[in-house]
């Protein structure tokens, strides 16, 4: 089953995929969608159902399990919209110890 939302978190401070990062996916009520960790390669291929209804959704990356208790940012959460049901999102971040940026992949 392929995933209607996956994710790909690379150390840009390292120059190398994030591995280990614990991910969920979240209906904007809270409810949890799915979850999961990143692999050796950054990447959350396996994240949740196969199709999302439209709606608001975020990712919750716990960035505490990655970078330690030293981390400026214990949790990066990525709100997004889907449009249409059963679009693929891929939502990648860029992670360094003081800074984050994400946008939309393909």
């Amino acid at each position: 089953m392929s995933s209607a939302v996956t994710t790909h978190v690379l150390d840009a401070a390292l120059g190398r995929p994030a591995a280990g990062v614990p991910v969920r996916l979240e209906a904007a009520d809270g409810t949890q969608v799915g979850s999961g960790m990143t692999d050796a390669d950054g990447r959350l291929r396996s994240l949740g159902p196969s199709s999302l209804d439209p709606g608001v959704y975020r990712l919750v990356f716990d960035v505490l399990a990655y970078h330690g208790p030293d981390a400026f940012y214990p949790t990066i959460t990525v709100e997004f919209r889907i449009f249409t049901a059963g679009d693929h999102h891929h939502v990648p971040i860029l992670l360094s110890p003081f800074a984050y940026s994400t946008y939309r992949g393909s």
